[in-house]
């Protein structure tokens, strides 16, 4: 079982501290102590959590498509130069980064504090761990 401190809890899912202790005093998820004695939540109790309460901005192109990795975001920043442009997204907590021809950014639209949706379909997904196991 994986063990997460109450601080990395809340980091994970956006909130306070605080909130993760009233989750675990109302029950919402379970209070353990690490081998320290401080307050953490089992990782996968934390994970249904998190799926649970994820709430996804509509995706404004409401398109079918094959590709399920789509972030929902603002523009928040553009540098373009004759040929290419390198567009920012932030989505929620997360910032996505594209690389594009400027011909596309003047088709699409884009601006700063536009609503653009990043999809990405690769054939390579790197997931990365912190060192070691147990308590995060």
């Amino acid at each position: 079982m994986t063990m997460i401190r109450v601080a990395e809890a809340a980091r994970f899912l956006g909130v306070s501290d605080d909130t993760v202790r009233r989750w675990t005093e109302s029950g919402s998820l379970t209070p353990l102590r690490d081998p320290a004695g401080r307050l953490a939540v089992d990782g996968l109790e934390l994970a249904r959590l998190a799926k649970k309460q994820a709430s996804l901005p509509e995706d404004p192109a409401r398109s079918g498509s094959s590709a399920r990795n789509r972030f929902v975001g603002l523009v928040t920043g553009i540098t373009a130069d004759k040929v290419m442009a390198q567009v920012e997204l932030q989505c929620g907590p997360f910032r996505v980064v594209s690389l594009m021809s400027s011909e596309a950014v003047r088709e699409l639209g884009l601006e700063l504090g536009s609503v653009a949706t990043a999809v990405v379909k690769a054939t390579t997904v790197i997931i990365e761990t912190p060192q070691g196991r147990g308590v995060i």
